[in-house]
């Protein structure tokens, strides 16, 4: 079987990459008689700028924080020929936001997926959770190495029980002799203990050097090492302050000739000499969130006599007299336990005995044997997980539509524009843009759904529309939660909106006094149409004057001003439409599909063949630069995409995922193509992970729609603007699934 493996790995100092590495090797050495074994490949994870010379089983590297390596990561691994993927995960190896980036990775890949778990999380962040959730989804078998994290993943995040595999942290098949390796370290004359890995504060290291001053009156031959680097994050951000805290704790307890740092990364083979070397093992971790410690599992595994608190690693593989417990940094039982142990050679032996017998069943190669029967099954199940979390048109599988988010964040004046987190950030007070979203969105949750809410809501944002209307016939734009205005004239794009949202109501309005007020608004304004120098904002008055035509098509001084507007539209796309570049400026900027979408609805009214191809030839120029992946890759506003240079993917907008959503549902009631259906599901899909980032933009807690894709994951802010443009969204989803089954 040719696997391809995904993790961080040697020369990198990372307990993972020494896991990867035996695990590769343990796998290979337990089947040799599958020769495409040794055809087997890493993909190894760099940290920033480092420069390792990794050695050739490596193909293939990821720079942690460039999302683009991960996809030709995946892109790599499909055409290599590899049978599997078996990928070591720990938040912290992979970049964005709690290692967001290799999800990514994972939803391109064509092959079955094993997914080993470091780190499995009591109480995640929404964003860990969401992370563990979906590759939950994708792998076909997780694998753990502790029961109680077996608990976690099927009660906390919801990964079906048979899905998971358990199977034990492996240890390297050294033998040394004690008093053999105690005479080459000069040790001949101590009781050793040890602790050993990465240093850091969560280790507890101080808990055990406190304990030892009554230690040492009883046992003046102690010596305890504490044997690794300090952890390479932990001197990024904090230095060795914590290193230069324990060496003052030796100082002030005098114990400066019984315990010693040794600020070093060891090789696996010096390491188990100073294992097979110490008469005790001690891990002093400070809480029981740890749900696995290869430090803990070498100890067991050489047999040593483990003293430990009682983290979840430690219950688990300490129980059955195989190690001895004390509480979480009780310094005085750690006291007594020692010397206990120390005093009693036959009890010490007895630990090392069940911790030996034990280690011989969890070498390297069985634990490689039992992963090569992991991969065996999964090959015959022949059943990779579909990478469609949301079957298309089956919307039983969508969330629940609710309006609770937008209830939270309307009050008496109307929709407030932005949120921390969940909660409206009163400070930023209102927006007209919001406002018109608001009410576009309140009339259509009311023609699909009869939902009453919504007429509640409806004249709460359209007194606020009315209430910035200028006498002109513009529109202020923000006003503070005090009811200050804040501008004079807001912007071309806030009136367009406007008009949009206005228009949609005069034909679809629910009572005669909508319609009259509305009415009134929309005569106001339409002065105002020929002012209008914004394309997008001239587009959204497009759609708007659309939408009023439906119901009022003896207006023939709107269409001729439809004509108008569109024409110019047009004149733009004509002036930079040239050289495959099919669109109506030098970029691809912000809330694009707009744009096609715009001409769509005004060919729907005025009939015209020109008016029509520009239309669908923008809209498939779109397409071919947002969906060429499979999926919606919406244009950051990062940078945008000027034509010749680099395109933009982060910050990603939920505003330009909606316009694509009502631009291909507008082409299908144009051309009656089904295809522009299914591209629209593809399109809102983007808001429940069906993204770059492969993480969901709906929050299930609030109701609400986090603000955007950032590089370093979700914009976990949940504004107006985000949550109306998944709302808007969902409605134009409702109405597509209605149209798709619709016979012919």
């Amino acid at each position: 079987m040719k696997n391809a493996y995904i993790a961080t790995y040697p020369p990198r100092q990372c307990g993972i990459g020494t896991f990867t590495q035996n695990l590769f090797n343990s796998m290979i050495a337990s089947d040799i008689d599958e020769p495409n074994h040794n055809k087997s490949f890493i993909v190894a994870l760099k940290d920033f700028e480092e420069d390792l010379s990794y050695p050739e089983e490596v193909k293939f590297t990821i720079r942690q924080e460039f999302q683009e390596d991960y996809l030709a990561a995946a892109k790599y691994i499909n055409l290599s020929g590899a049978d599997c993927c078996i990928l070591q995960h720990e938040f912290g190896i992979f970049g964005g936001q709690d290692g967001v980036h290799v999800l990514s990775l994972i939803h391109q890949l064509d092959i079955p997926l094993i997914v080993t778990l470091h780190t499995v999380i009591q109480a995640p962040s929404f964003t860990q959770k969401e992370i563990l959730q979906r590759i939950g989804k994708i792998a076909n078998r997780i694998v753990v190495m502790s029961y109680k994290a077996i608990e976690m993943l099927v009660e906390i995040y919801g990964i079906p029980r048979e899905k998971i595999a358990y199977i034990e942290h492996g240890v390297p098949n050294y033998r040394y002799i004690q008093e053999e390796v105690k005479k080459e370290f000069k040790l001949e004359k101590r009781k050793v203990l040890l602790t050993f890995g990465f240093v850091g504060r969560n280790k507890g290291i101080e808990t055990a050097i406190k304990a030892l001053p009554k230690v040492v009156e009883k046992h003046p031959d102690i010596l305890y090492i504490v044997l690794g680097k300090t952890h390479p994050n932990v001197v990024r951000y904090a230095g060795e302050e914590y290193r230069l805290y324990l060496t003052q704790l030796i100082e002030d307890l005098k114990l400066e000739k019984n315990v010693v740092l040794l600020n070093e990364y060891t090789s696996q083979k010096e390491l188990f000499k100073y294992l097979y070397a110490s008469d005790i093992y001690i891990t002093p971790y400070l809480n029981e969130a740890q749900i696995t410690s290869g430090t803990l599992a070498y100890a067991v595994g050489v047999g040593s006599a483990v003293v430990s608190t009682p983290y979840w690693h430690a219950t688990e593989l300490l129980s059955n007299g195989r190690g001895v417990l004390f509480d979480f940094g009780d310094t005085d039982q750690l006291s007594d336990v020692l010397i206990d142990l120390l005093d009693n050679p036959e009890k010490r032996l007895a630990i090392r005995k069940k911790a030996f017998e034990h280690g011989r069943k969890i070498t390297w190669p069985k634990i490689g044997f039992i992963y090569n029967d992991v991969v065996e099954k999964v090959m015959e199940e022949n059943i990779k997980i579909e990478k469609k979390e949301i079957i298309p048109f089956d919307i039983s599988l969508l969330p629940k539509f609710s309006l609770n988010h937008i209830k939270r964040l309307t009050d008496d004046t109307g929709i407030i524009q932005h949120a921390k987190f969940g909660i409206p950030n009163l400070k930023e007070g209102y927006c007209l843009d919001d406002n018109s979203r608001a009410l576009l969105m309140a009339l259509m949750a009311y023609k699909i759904k009869k939902d009453p809410v919504t007429l509640e809501l409806c004249p709460i944002y359209l007194s606020y529309i009315h209430y910035m209307q200028n006498p002109n016939g513009s529109f202020k734009n923000f006003l503070s939660f005090s009811r200050q205005f804040l501008d004079e004239v807001g912007s071309e794009d806030s009136f367009g909106r406007t008009i949009w949202a206005i228009g949609y109501m005069l034909s679809n309005s629910p009572n005669g006094s909508y319609y009259q007020i509305g009415k009134m608004i929309f005569d106001k304004a339409t002065p105002y149409f020929n002012e209008l120098k914004s394309i997008r904002s001239i587009a959204n008055t497009i759609i708007g004057i659309s939408q009023y035509l439906h119901s009022n098509m003896s207006d023939d001084i709107m269409i001729e001003k439809l004509r108008d507007l569109t024409y110019v539209l047009m004149d733009h796309y004509t002036k930079n439409s040239h050289d495959n570049w099919n669109w109506f400026e030098e970029l691809l900027a912000y809330d694009n599909a707009i744009l096609p979408l715009a001409l769509l609805h005004a060919t729907e009214i005025l009939n015209d063949e020109a008016i029509e191809k520009a239309a669908f030839e923008s809209m498939n120029f779109l397409t071919e630069h947002t969906m060429s992946n499979g999926y919606l890759s919406i244009i950051g506003n990062e940078g945008w995409y000027k034509k010749d240079g680099e395109r933009s993917v982060f910050a990603q907008q939920p505003i330009d995922a909606m316009a694509m959503v009502l631009m291909y549902r507008q082409a299908y009631n144009i051309s009656n193509d089904k295809k522009y259906l299914r591209k629209l599901f593809k399109s809102f899909k983007w808001f429940l992970g069906d993204n770059d980032l492969r993480m969901s933009l709906f929050n299930h807690e609030t109701q609400g729609c986090f603000d955007g894709l950032e590089s370093y994951g979700v914009n976990q802010n949940q504004g107006a603007e985000s949550t109306l443009a998944y709302l808007i969204s969902y409605l134009s989803v409702l109405e597509a699934h209605k149209d798709y089954y619709r016979k012919d």
